[in-house]
């Protein structure tokens, strides 16, 4: 008897060891699934752990987009698809602790990069001096959308997502030359750039961003490779400046893209029958007008109460006779370059960069401007990237 009980007793034993080792088994493998990398990654391993124990020392902060990407095999393919040659200066925005910027520094002469928060720039300047290579770094402690950006070859960047539509029109329209931006944003708003005319998400990003430069799609990266895990996924994409660009002024160009595109699926001629923007638009004319000495609008008052859409109802807008008849003679001037175009029943979410171009060529022909004041294309960064957001 006591025989048996024994043997009974190892049998249960193997049985328990066997399922502990199953259960390890399966653990490892999920874990190998949920971080996207293997085990035998020291790399990886080590550099979260040492961001693991940093966010232990340091806040980091979700409202300034302070996410830092972990995953090696990420930051190796984004400084790959650079294209970085040895002789070249990197401009990086926001670089946090310094994982992309460790990788930049291996193959650019210099990086150059911009951090708002002084807790991040020292322990990018320690991990720096680790490994010997402070000399080709400066880093400049200001905001970057107020601050100029020095000269530099391509910029590379982990772009807080809240600040991505004005950095891109800093980037896209600022007086810089570059080769490219190889920039890490928000999936959505990636998708919103990349957008064409038809697509449900082409919108005014698109039109404003294109209308300058060329983006291509490099990858997709999940929001498991980051340290803090943001909420959404995100995509790299690379920006080339376009060699030759159209003749415009860029304000009334962003000025007149805001316009059309406030309901992009509807047709033109609806869109131009608004009345608080046809009022609107009027009373910009008259400006101008005055500063030529040339006034042909009278005043009107419009009242501060807005539909849903941000846009007045028909019976709220107060006008006197005159201003009446000067609003139905500007819907005419406007309905009239629209049909000569052929563009009154067209909808912006559909028109080509040379259709739009063609448009606001009529309008202007027809002195009919979007913006008040038309600046030289040589402005500063601070006016084009206002001009141009929110995009």
């Amino acid at each position: 008897m006591l025989h048996y009980t024994k043997h009974f007793s190892n049998n249960i034993s193997k049985l328990i060891l066997r399922e502990h080792f199953l259960r390890q088994i399966c653990r490892t493998k999920s874990t190998r699934r949920f971080n996207n990398v293997k085990d035998e990654d020291d790399e990886y391993h080590k550099t979260r752990r040492r961001c693991e124990n940093q966010e232990a020392q340091i806040y980091l902060l979700k409202s300034r987009g302070q996410h830092l990407l972990m995953n090696p095999r990420v930051l190796n393919s984004i400084v790959q698809k650079s294209n970085i040659l040895p002789t070249d200066t990197v401009l990086e925005i926001g670089p946090g602790t310094g994982n992309l910027t460790l990788k930049l520094l291996e193959v650019a002469e210099k990086v150059i990069a911009i951090e708002i928060d002084k807790r991040m720039v020292e322990i990018l300047h320690n991990r720096v001096s680790e490994r010997g290579l402070q000399d080709r770094l400066t880093v400049i402690c200001q905001d970057a959308l107020k601050t100029e950006f020095p000269r530099f070859d391509l910029m590379v960047a982990n772009i807080p997502y809240g600040i991505s539509s004005p950095l891109v029109a800093k980037l896209v329209y600022g007086k810089n030359s570059y080769r490219s931006g190889t920039l890490l944003l928000q999936k959505e708003f990636a998708r919103r750039l990349l957008a064409n005319p038809g697509d449900s998400e082409f919108n005014r990003l698109a039109v404003n961003v294109k209308l300058v430069a060329d983006v291509e799609f490099v990858m997709n990266v999940s929001k498991k490779d980051f340290l803090p895990c943001p909420k959404v996924d995100s995509s790299v994409v690379k920006i080339h400046p376009k060699v030759e660009i159209p003749e415009v002024d860029y304000e009334e160009w962003c000025a007149f893209t805001r316009t059309c595109f406030t309901k992009k699926n509807k047709t033109l001629g609806a869109i131009f029958k608004q009345k608080r923007m046809l009022m609107e638009l009027m009373k910009l004319q008259e400006t101008k007008g005055d500063e030529e000495k040339n006034t042909f609008f009278s005043d009107y008052h419009v009242t501060d109460t807005e539909d849903e859409d941000g846009l007045s109802n028909e019976d709220t807008i107060n006008f006197s006779s005159d201003v009446g008849k000067d609003l139905n003679l500007f819907r005419e001037i406007i309905n009239d370059i629209l049909r000569s175009g052929g563009f009154e029943d067209k909808r912006p979410s559909k028109l080509s960069h040379e259709e739009l171009l063609n448009l606001l060529s009529l309008f202007n022909r027809a002195r009919i401007h979007f913006h008040g004041q038309v600046n030289p294309k040589d402005g500063s960064d601070a006016e084009l990237t206002s001009a141009v957001g929110p995009l």
